[in-house]
């Protein structure tokens, strides 16, 4: 699997970097979910054009709209854990997915707007499930050398998803208004059908079954996850010393009791160790930052801020809009080579240096604008690029990073309810900040929200650098002790750490 160098690192062969095809296969199964979960956020932004004219609906309205699907995610996200420590995380998947194909057909119906509040918010339930799950499968199912582009794929998902929703707004545009919108939102159900079919070939997660004391499944799972049947034991050892499961001295394993998440909010929340701890204030704090920064205002209304910034037609609004949802998925597939090979760390903080530059310099713009008493090309042409640059540097790296992040640092036995605390954070900010964006630019005019949104992408930046250590190349079950108060000050860690064991020594030498 590699060889030992003389200070005892493992230094991995280029066999140990290549990615397992069937292990890649499974995360982009999983990741489907989430395709639905990004059409429903894109779809939505021209759509909500076209639902004004049709439904007659007001301001606050559509505000509401906009936003109950992120506030009823909630409750998806906060059941989503415990549900997945129950049932098993391939289960939890395919209930996501027929929860969202069931809010997909009412808001397709939506003949009023009680029924197609209805069906946001039924969607909602559905995007909290599959937020908190499609992470923490790709994580548990890959291996360390691998884990960022696997984990980063639900990300991408999202932003394929939000990429057709801006197409299906272009193409069903042109239909008439009463068909046009609905079209556009009913559509959503296909991902959910075609993720039916896809579920039988994913495998349950081998940490799960471990949990589950079923020990031997977990090992066929890891050799097909795997590039070899030494690295599946030696994962499946780790997995196991993280469980609680031991071997006597015949060989014989003795299973804990079977682990189906009770008493994990007691140890999140009222009695943490310090480094689990140090844990939840870094997974929340990089769910609230990721949207306090700014992304959903920019996404959900980027038809409003590039009609700010001067262009006018209907087609030529959602035309602009596609180019932001291209933009975003071009920078995360950049990012999604990159995690593995430079780190979290000098992505994300490279991210939001970018971010805060590129809103300041479309907050200027806009007020440039806003303020201007005749039409001034070079405020159009910055509040633009503003929009374009924020993009692609939230995607290159805070963007894909809270999820890979918030879903690899939670000790084994608090990942699934400790992943989905963070996605409750994730979703009460997306909420406030779709709900709260029309009032907001109307209280401070649009160029100021976008100050303040700066503001936070500076705080975001301290945040970072002092609290979330570098997890390249660590496995799950080294999280706990990277937080640890030993380990706090090593904010910069080496991408492969230091084996000393005699087991990992002995293998290394395979």
């Amino acid at each position: 699997m590699g060889v030992t160098n003389a200070s005892g690192d493992i230094i991995p062969s280029k066999s140990d970097e290549k990615r397992n095809k069937y292990a890649c296969v499974c995360a982009i199964i999983a990741s489907t979910i989430s395709i639905l979960m990004g059409y429903d956020t894109g779809v939505m932004s021209g759509a909500m054009l076209f639902i004004k004219e049709d439904l007659k609906i007001s301001e606050t309205e559509v505000e509401v709209l906009a936003g109950i699907l992120n506030i009823c995610a909630l409750v998806g996200s906060l059941t989503a854990g415990r549900l997945s420590d129950w049932v098993g995380r391939r289960y939890t998947i395919a209930l996501a997915a027929i929860i969202l194909f069931v809010g997909s057909v009412l808001m397709g119906i939506g003949y009023s707007f009680a029924v197609l509040l209805t069906g946001r918010c039924v969607a909602g339930v559905g995007v909290g499930y599959a937020l908190m799950i499609a992470p923490v499968y790709s994580a548990e199912i890959s291996s360390p050398s691998t884990r960022g582009f696997l984990t980063s794929l639900p990300e991408m998902c999202i932003s394929i998803g939000i990429f057709i929703g801006y197409i299906s707004n272009y193409l069903f545009a042109k239909l008439p208004l009463v068909y046009g919108w609905r079209t556009m939102l009913g559509i959503g159900a296909l991902p959910s059908a075609v993720l039916a079919f896809g579920i039988f070939a994913m495998p349950e997660s081998p940490r799960w079954l471990v949990m589950q004391g079923r020990v031997k499944e977990a090992r066929d799972v890891l050799l097909l996850v795997t590039n070899s049947e030494q690295e599946a034991d030696l994962r499946l050892q780790e997995i196991k010393e993280a469980a609680g499961i031991t071997e006597d001295e015949n060989g014989v394993t003795k299973p804990s009791n079977p682990s189906r998440g009770e008493g994990v909010w007691k140890e999140l929340l009222l009695r943490p160790s310090p480094s689990v701890r140090r844990i939840l204030i870094a997974a929340l704090g990089i769910h609230f930052f990721e949207h306090a920064t700014g992304i959903e205002a920019v996404v959900l209304y980027s038809p409003r801020i590039f009609n700010k910034a001067g262009i006018e037609d209907r087609n030529h609004l959602l035309l602009a809009t596609m180019g932001v949802g291209l933009t975003k998925i071009t920078f995360i597939l950049v990012a999604t080579f990159l995690l593995d090979r430079i780190g979290r760390r000098p992505l994300l903080l490279t991210s939001l240096a970018g971010m805060f530059l590129s809103l300041t310099m479309l907050g200027f713009g806009l007020t440039m604008i806003e303020h201007a008493s005749e039409k001034l090309i070079w405020a159009i042409a910055l509040s633009i690029i503003g929009v374009f640059t924020f993009v692609a540097f939230f995607s290159v790296g805070l963007g894909p990073i809270t999820w890979v992040y918030s879903s690899e640092i939670f000790p084994l036995r608090l990942r699934a309810q400790g992943a989905s605390l963070g996605v409750a954070v994730n979703r009460v900010m997306n909420g406030t900040i779709s709900m709260s964006f029309i009032s907001l630019y109307h209280a401070i005019t649009i160029g100021g929200a976008f100050f303040l949104f700066a503001g936070f992408a500076v705080l975001a930046w301290f945040f970072f650098f002092f609290l979330c250590p570098e997890t390249r190349g660590r496995s799950l079950e080294e999280m706990e002790e990277l937080f640890s108060k030993k380990k706090r000050r090593e904010i910069e860690v080496e991408p492969f750490p230091k084996v000393n064991s005699g087991r990992h020594t002995e293998i290394s030498k395979i």
